[in-house]
């Protein structure tokens, strides 16, 4: 006998066009101006970054007793980035937590963090330092491919996302510009970004028009072919001023801050 299964592929498309609202958590009680919003791979943790909490300028670390689901979340502790920037506007992880990574607009740098455990910000502490002000000097949001070999900065002074070439992985020692892709024919005040997996859909939220806009990349993480692909989807039922956003694994789950 012949095996005749036919051959198939499998990839989570999100569609921001057909979401809607299912709950949300407060974190007022750590940070009254949240900006930035990262999970671990399977959604048991997630992080905050924010600039007038209980810690001042700080990221928030929250254990979530099931995975990407927010009603489930208690808050755990803080890890401060004061000495590194007073204004931190996102926040990401390498793909086993043992890196975390801010932007800030003080000095206008990713900074790059060393954790020994990972997803657990107790154990992180600062390693160096990589300046982003020759592009951008309002920065707002960080994203990184899966290996880490490309980073991306969304800006509000070029409004636009500016991408970044690592020739080694999320050591941002090894970043140098690459290309930018702007995104002003759609949002003026741009806040958060994030990326699907395969990098073939870009995500943009901000204040201008409390929306997400959704982008296609022919090219997974090259945004030089990005273009917007007319999908958006309004968040200003929940809130006026949307700082960031985040898919679960598989972006059956669209989180704002």
């Amino acid at each position: 006998r012949l095996d005749s299964a036919p051959a198939t592929t499998l990839s989570f498309v999100e569609n921001i066009s057909k979401s809607s609202f299912v709950d949300s958590f407060s974190i007022a009680s750590q940070e009254t101006f949240p900006e930035g919003l990262a999970f671990n791979s399977d959604g048991t943790k997630m992080f905050i970054v924010g600039r007038s909490g209980i810690a001042g300028d700080a990221v928030y670390e929250y254990t979530l007793s099931t995975g990407f689901n927010v009603s489930s979340a208690t808050y755990v502790q803080n890890f401060s980035v004061a000495t590194q920037d007073t204004n931190p506007f996102d926040i990401a992880f390498n793909t086993d937590g043992t890196k975390m990574f801010v932007v800030g607009r003080t000095n206008d740098n990713v900074y790059e963090y060393a954790l020994t455990t990972g997803f657990d910000i107790s154990t992180a502490s600062y390693t160096q330092a990589f300046s982003i002000a020759s592009q951008e000097t309002n920065a707002s949001a960080l994203s990184f491919n899966t290996d880490g070999t490309k980073m991306f900065v969304l800006g509000g002074t070029g409004l636009d996302v500016n991408e970044y070439a690592l020739s080694t992985g999320f050591d941002v020692s090894t970043a140098s510009f690459t290309d930018a892709f702007s995104i002003s024919s759609q949002e003026t005040q741009p806040q958060g970004m994030t990326f699907n997996t395969d990098g073939t859909k870009m995500f943009i939220c901000g204040f201008a028009n409390d929306s997400v806009f959704e982008y296609i990349l022919s090219t997974g993480f090259d945004v030089s072919t990005a273009s917007y692909s007319s999908v958006s989807f309004s968040v200003s039922a929940q809130d006026g001023t949307p700082s960031g956003i985040e898919f679960s694994t598989d972006g059956s789950k669209m989180f704002i801050v």
